[in-house]
């Protein structure tokens, strides 16, 4: 690797994990958010605040959800790496950043219909630690953010080339 390439990766990884924390947290609506990963044999169902069901959501709604959030996820990140590196006076070549893109999004969306990973993790001894809920930690929430850190330097990756 030559040191452009290093400052490509470098810039690349660093505005698309920023880029990432703000989709997920900022841009991502609260009913992508309660939705995404609903299923058939794990409808999401919404009370209002006296606790009345206001909505029973099913597969088809979690996958609508979903692809909504993973929309806006990668638009973002895209905004980020075109935004960032004009200020920064770096050119990363379209075809690897649209490859790149890809990759995140579509990795993104198969952790965030949360079963796959589930599955995931019950099948590498993680069944535990994935529902997690207690003592200050939430199993799925730090997987989830494994896998897309993971996948996230692996765009970078592909980006700077």
């Amino acid at each position: 690797m030559n040191n452009d390439r290093a400052v490509r990766f470098t810039v690349a990884y660093a505005l698309t994990r920023a880029a990432a924390d703000v989709a997920d947290h900022w841009i991502q609506s609260d009913c992508q958010a309660r939705r995404k990963g609903a299923t058939d044999a794990a409808p999401v169902i919404e009370r209002d605040e006296h606790g009345h069901v206001t909505g029973t959501f099913h597969a088809a709604a979690g996958r609508r959800a979903c692809a909504a959030h993973v929309a806006t996820y990668t638009a973002t990140q895209a905004a980020a790496l075109l935004a960032g590196t004009a200020v920064l006076g770096i050119r990363l070549r379209p075809a690897p950043v649209a490859a790149a893109l890809a990759l995140s999004a579509v990795t993104h969306y198969v952790a965030d219909r949360r079963e796959p990973l589930r599955r995931l993790a019950d099948a590498t001894g993680k069944s535990a630690f994935v529902r997690l809920t207690d003592h200050g930690m939430n199993g799925a929430y730090a997987l989830d953010q494994a896998w897309h850190h993971a996948f996230e330097t692996a765009a970078a990756l592909i980006a700077s080339a």
